[in-house]
């Protein structure tokens, strides 16, 4: 899913650097690629990756930020700075969100999108929920209502977890994060901790329903005018951008992760769902582009989405 050249942005709608202050209580989300080596350790070692990841407070006590991203930004003003930059391409990807939920939010739902911070870092980072490493992946705060990445991250995503390298595979992992953003302003967020693992959980229902809200992103994204009234941030999707997409989701499955570090599934210690599962979720955003398909706090079978059936 590449951006149309000409397409503009302001460039300090993304952060770089450090986040909010201190070791907030709130606990934070790992999200498409989020979490997954500490997840992989966690299953190693025989650990909890929900606390690890709800924690984040052990990554450092002077973190080092935003080498690695700092001198880009200032060079991100144009679709075409996106098509050639993984930082770009992060910022871009935020003010599409931003145009699609800006109008979706709304109109679906009743609830007024506010934009959520977006801050991109090199090594670790101070954020409201605490201090974080890179090793966490891509990340949601609710804290400080701010998405986290590092965008190293995508390149480890594809060696170490055999996704696709394809532009929508990077996008689909950060509307995922946004996809958390909308469900902190919809109320539904807490669900994740309050019911921490298994298959039906209520942390695997939060994590497919981010998935579903990346596919409402990708339903709109090559048609949603700018904020100014321009053309779409993104030009039409292709089938080989729907496979990227697909590659991602399935890459970072509970089942994929937990067969590739111990040989064997427990449907037990899932917090983020199946393979499969994130394929169709983020399918059934995509195909209806409707908020209500992606209650999968109701679904009573999160293998088959309602919306895919009919």
């Amino acid at each position: 899913m590449t951006f149309d050249d000409g397409a503009r942005m302001d460039p300090g709608r993304v952060q770089v650097g450090g986040g909010g202050g201190g070791r907030g209580g709130k606990f934070a989300l790992g999200g498409g690629a989020g979490g997954l080596i500490v997840l992989v350790l966690a299953l190693l070692l025989g650990g909890d990756p929900g606390s690890l990841l709800g924690g984040l407070s052990s990554a450092t006590d002077n973190p080092r930020v935003g080498t690695g991203a700092a001198d880009t930004l200032a060079n991100c003003e144009t679709g075409a700075d996106a098509n050639r930059d993984v930082n770009c391409r992060v910022a871009f990807t935020a003010a599409s969100l931003d145009s699609v939920w800006g109008q979706q939010l709304r109109a679906q739902t009743g609830t007024k999108y506010a934009q959520p911070g977006i801050m991109l870092f090199s090594g670790a980072v101070n954020t409201g929920c605490g201090n974080a490493t890179s090793d966490v992946g891509p990340f949601y705060c609710p804290a400080d209502t701010t998405g986290y990445f590092d965008t190293s991250f995508f390149q480890l995503l594809v060696d170490r977890f055999g996704s696709s390298a394809g532009p929508l595979a990077q996008e689909y992992v950060v509307a995922h994060e946004v996809g958390h953003h909308i469900q902190n302003q919809l109320g539904d967020i807490g669900r994740a901790q309050a019911d921490p693992r298994g298959p039906a959980s209520g942390a695997v229902r939060t994590e497919l329903q981010a998935d579903c809200y990346a596919g409402v992103w990708a339903h709109y994204a090559d048609n949603q005018p700018s904020p100014d009234g321009g053309a779409p941030f993104l030009k039409p999707l292709t089938e080989s951008d729907i496979r990227d997409a697909l590659s991602a989701a399935s890459a970072v499955g509970d089942d994929r992760i937990q067969k590739a570090a111990t040989g064997r599934v427990n449907p037990e210690g899932w917090t983020h769902g199946s393979s499969q599962q994130r394929m169709k979720w983020f399918l059934t955003g995509y195909r209806t582009g409707q908020v209500r398909a992606c209650d999968t706090y109701s679904a009573r079978d999160l293998d088959n989405p309602p919306a895919l059936q009919r």
